[in-house]
């Protein structure tokens, strides 16, 4: 960073600039991931009429994707058709790239279809942009069609296909990918063995996780700090910490447990799992923290009664200059919530926006609702309901009936449990939270007609929902 501030105090005092040294800066901050800067320099070159030139477009396009800047891409786009540059394969896949970036899928696909000659490059550009909008069935579509004309599919588009599939959790689609790749004569690497590990975790199904990791050894493969780190997800409960420490282990003798990613995969899994004292040993060891691990050690500490911990924990945060993200106040907001702090959590609650300058979501509103409903403040709680900008999810009124079981406010449960039932017309759990806070206070005949209504309709209970108070 240093060396690029000297690089441009440098360049600011050259008096006739050509293009060639605006080029040579802006790759400079392309290359160190300084995006915003590299769009600027550029921004600046353009009011010295200096032109464009081909050579200097993928770099600016690169920026544009990574920061999501699709108006000076597209800028950039109306410049290349006047210069009759878009017959470039080079710069037509720089502008697939940007637009699949920035979540213009279609217009990438359009890029694409222009081009004369339509290479590898280009085409997992578009297959990266349909997985990112979870249409990764339209990517497969054209991965089929382009082999059809002798463009056939790399390592790289096989793993792309294999993470949009395992995002959708269509854990077939992604072992059908996986075959797919040796019939193809494609062997699977790292990043393909990873993905198929990742995606079975984010779909609960660990104990499959775990076999294609050993199976990935038996190949001869190394797991990567992405590897090891995917797999501790699947070991957040006491059955499976076994194996987490297993990893855990495994991780430190092939070298990669100082690796950010997988020391905060590692405080993730300790915290949630309930081991708060190895948590915090491993969190305050780390030589670089990241907010992921600042959120973990939080939530960690609230979820398992350390709420003093966790509201002191995010002040060193912010004596330390970390910025927080919206997880951080989910986390602290119910520290407030399960410590009784409402005015405190309020006062976050308000932050957020104003102090933070981030977004409210509907969970800090399921938050707050819990903070003033466990507070018995039912009445503010529902007032917060009433005013919220975005509707109300299955969690806000959750967390309002929950409360009101507890404070037997019966008037308000009867708005909740029905705005629920619209919400989640097949659960049980909401029902039956309702009759039993009319077994609370006595009222034995509308106990009676919603056992009667849950006979008839047969709904089930579904587990582990999160509102469900243990007062």
């Amino acid at each position: 960073c240093g060396q690029l501030s000297n690089a441009r105090k440098l360049f600011d005092k050259i008096p006739k600039r050509n293009i060639h040294r605006w080029i040579s800066i802006i790759r400079a901050y392309t290359r160190r991931g300084y995006y915003q800067e590299a769009i600027g320099v550029f921004t600046e070159m353009q009011t010295e009429s200096l032109g464009i030139d081909k050579y200097l477009i993928p770099s600016v396009l690169k920026a544009c994707g990574h920061v999501l800047d699709q108006e000076t891409g597209k800028k950039i786009h109306c410049l290349c058709v006047k210069k009759s540059f878009e017959s470039d394969a080079f710069i037509s896949s720089s502008l697939i790239d940007m637009y699949s970036k920035c979540g213009q899928v279609e217009k990438a696909k359009k890029v694409f279809d222009g081009m004369f000659v339509k290479d590898l490059v280009a085409l997992n550009a578009v297959v990266s942009g349909y997985a990112r909008m979870g249409i990764v069935e339209e990517g497969l579509r054209l991965v089929e069609e382009m082999k059809l004309i002798g463009v056939k599919p790399d390592v790289v588009t096989s793993n792309t296909l294999i993470a949009g599939f395992s995002k959708k959790g269509d854990c077939l689609s992604v072992a059908k990918v996986f075959e797919s790749m040796l019939d193809n004569g494609i062997e699977p690497d790292v990043v393909s063995w990873t993905s198929v590990i990742s995606g079975l975790v984010q779909n609960f199904r660990y104990d499959e996780a775990f076999d294609t990791f050993k199976k990935m050894m038996k190949q001869g493969l190394y797991p990567s700090s992405a590897t090891i780190s995917s797999l501790f997800p699947a070991c957040m409960n006491t059955v499976n910490l076994k194996h987490g420490k297993e990893v855990h282990g495994y991780a430190i003798v092939i070298g990669v447990v100082d690796d950010v990613y997988v020391k905060s995969a590692l405080v993730d899994m300790y915290a949630k799992g309930g081991f708060i004292s190895e948590a915090q040993t491993l969190f305050y060891k780390m030589s670089e923290t990241s907010i992921v691990s600042w959120n973990s050690m939080i939530f960690g500490y609230a979820n398992h009664g350390y709420c003093e911990e966790a509201i002191q924990l995010f002040e060193q945060m912010e004596k330390e200059g970390k910025k927080p993200d919206y997880m951080t106040f989910i986390a602290v907001l119910c520290a407030c919530s399960h410590a009784g702090l409402v005015e405190l959590g309020k006062s976050l609650f308000n932050s957020i926006q104003e102090k933070y300058e981030i977004s409210l979501r509907v969970e800090h509103y399921a938050c707050l609702v819990d903070l003033l409903g466990r507070a018995g403040k039912l009445d503010e709680a529902y007032d917060v309901i009433k005013t919220m900008p975005m509707e109300p999810d299955l969690f806000v009124w959750g967390a309002l009936l929950g409360a009101c079981r507890n404070h037997e406010n019966i008037d308000l449960a009867e708005l909740a449990a029905k705005h629920l039932r619209e919400l989640e017309p097949g659960s049980k759990g909401n029902n039956l939270l309702l009759a039993n806070l009319y077994a609370d206070i006595g009222c034995w005949g509308n106990v009676e007609k919603i056992k009667t209504m849950l006979k008839k309709k047969r709904l089930r209970k579904f587990l582990g929902c999160s509102w469900i108070e243990d007062s």
